[in-house]
């Protein structure tokens, strides 16, 4: 017997959709086979809620107050922009709980093979600035536990620049998290569900409670009897950049939501449940955050600690910042691994299917996130707004296109065997892989927001009136996306892809005798470790192949 090893390439299954092809598959891009799929509607609750209740959220409200707004602003502004993304999650999410497959290879039907890489790398770097935030919120969490078990640690000696923005204890908190959070990077979607359960039922008790705190303590402090510091047009532009803000916080998940659905062992209408949750949800959550926030100026005075791990900072006693801390490093690792590792971890399989799977993709987000210095991008409000906006003027484009093409264009008809195919003619499009109405659709949405992004970056150049787009920049590259594309994929349209009938992925399954999701003739085991590994059984001379 031979045993031949492979340390760098990935399990490659004699699959029923990779046929010999690996730049284009692997297990873990490959449809989701009938007994995997594990998601039930508790597991997308549970996710859901873990997704809301995290500090970004928290923050979201509060700094937008921060800018000059109300609190009765702050709450619209949450839950018009939570309702109107409701619906684009619903829709693209309904796509993978269909037909069991990936953002990646999902944007492949819009945007061609090669074309759905504009979407892809679109997606994997906020995916992966998103980590590496949500890194620091759990390490100034982590810090705080520390200090409330070790009083001296917040007053070690600080030999990091204080233009970095962040000291030396704040570092330890963030290794420490980082280090923490690592094992659940090895991780399957399918286990790592039940901690998204766990975490719906920790950090939601311990907010309560926090929320009962802030109105106890002050009666919800004079936050609630304050007015906006603005007014006129400055109202109103204001009022629609922080809309894209809140928008750009979760237009991540409006594009891939399909990462996740497509484990989904229910009915995709199940998917409608996100249009009235998610605006009560995360509305309630921004309310908490005010509460807080406001209780805490009322009693320890100085600027509104918009920063939930400044507030907690402030209290007495010490195993109430303990556990309320733990509950913020607990939701950071949640909204981690759900909103941004695996996201990511889809997106770089699908740059390199032969060498990366969904655990190797977690890792290498881990690992990019320190390029990226996030500590400085939450160093105040007006920054952390500024980045937020900053992107989300990509994926409204996106997420506009994915959208349309399913449910308008193609009919709700995809051939789930031809997205793995990039010789089938069904979704080339063209000699180079590119859906031309796709990508001139999103430039177009992109366009108008570049004064005001180049603004952004560098506020000493002076665009004029050209900021104003950029100020509802998600919205504006949404409608004008889905104009165009609807227009040019209407006259001229793209006939080879529109099919008579949709081709699901149990049917290449079941016509393929396929067992596990790869062929009859190949075993699929779990290694040392839980990692995969494959026997190819049988061949020439009876050989065993073993690839890792």
């Amino acid at each position: 017997m031979i045993i031949k090893r492979t340390r760098l390439r990935v399990a490659q299954p004699k699959s029923a959709f990779a046929e010999g092809n690996a730049r284009w598959t692997n297990l873990d891009l490959d449809p989701v086979p009938l007994h995997r799929r594990k998601w039930g509607p508790l597991s997308f609750i549970a996710y859901w809620i873990s997704d809301a209740f995290n500090s970004a959220t928290w923050q979201f409200a509060s700094s937008i107050i921060a800018v000059g707004l109300s609190w009765r602003e702050s709450l619209a502004i949450v839950a018009i922009s939570f309702f109107i993304i409701s619906f684009v999650i619903a829709a693209n999410g309904a796509v993978g709980a269909i037909y069991h497959i990936p953002f990646p290879v999902i944007a492949r039907a819009s945007w061609g093979f090669w074309g759905s890489y504009v979407a892809i790398i679109s997606r994997v770097i906020l995916a992966i600035f998103w980590f590496a935030i949500q890194n620091v919120n759990g390490g100034n969490a982590v810090r705080c536990m520390i200090g409330a078990i070790w009083p001296s640690f917040l007053t070690l000696k600080n030999d990091i620049p204080e233009d970095q923005g962040i000291t030396t204890a704040g570092m330890v908190g963030y290794l420490i998290f980082f280090i923490v959070q690592f094992p659940f990077l090895c991780i399957h979607p399918n286990k790592v569900r039940w901690l998204f359960i766990a975490k719906s039922i920790i950090v939601p008790i311990a907010w309560l409670a926090i929320l009962v705190w802030a109105f106890v303590a002050e009666g919800g402090g004079a936050m609630f009897d304050q007015k906006p510091t603005v007014s006129g047009s400055k109202y109103s532009w204001l009022f629609l950049a922080n809309m894209t803000s809140v928008l750009g916080n979760y237009a991540t998940l409006s594009v891939n939501q399909s990462d996740f659905s497509r484990y989904s062992r229910v009915s995709p209408k199940w998917q409608l449940l996100y249009i009235p949750m998610l605006p009560i949800v995360f509305t309630f959550i921004s309310f908490i955050g005010i509460a807080a926030s406001s209780a805490g100026q009322a009693r320890y005075g100085g600027d509104i600690p918009w920063d939930p791990i400044v507030l907690i900072s402030h209290w007495t006693s010490r195993a109430c910042r303990f556990f309320a801390a733990f509950s913020f490093a607990l939701a950071s690792l949640g909204v981690n691994i759900s909103a941004n590792s695996i996201s990511a971890a889809n997106d770089l399989t699908a740059l390199a299917p032969q060498y990366i799977n969904l655990r190797r993709g977690q890792i290498i987000c881990a690992m990019l996130s320190w390029c990226l210095v996030p500590w400085k991008i939450l160093a105040s409000a007006g920054s952390f707004l500024n980045f937020m906006s900053a992107y989300a003027i990509f994926l409204g484009p996106v997420s506009a296109i994915m959208l349309w093409d399913f449910w308008l264009v193609k009919q709700r008809k995809y051939d789930t065997l031809a997205l793995y195919q990039p010789s089938n003619p069904t979704y080339r499009y063209s000699a180079w892989g590119i859906n031309w109405r796709a990508l001139a659709a999103f430039l177009v949405g992109v366009a108008p927001n570049l004064p005001g992004l180049i603004a952004s970056v560098n506020s000493s150049i002076d665009v004029g009136v050209g900021i104003h787009p950029y100020q509802f920049g998600w919205l504006l590259g949404f409608v004008g996306t889905s104009i165009v594309y609807i227009g040019l994929s209407l006259w001229f349209p793209a006939q080879e892809s529109l099919i008579e009938r949709a081709v699901l992925a149990d049917e290449i399954y079941d016509s393929r005798g396929t067992v596990d999701g790869v062929d009859a003739g190949s075993e699929e085991v779990l290694g040392e470790g839980g990692g995969r590994e494959e026997k190819m059984l049988g061949g020439k001379d009876g050989m065993l192949e073993k690839r890792i």
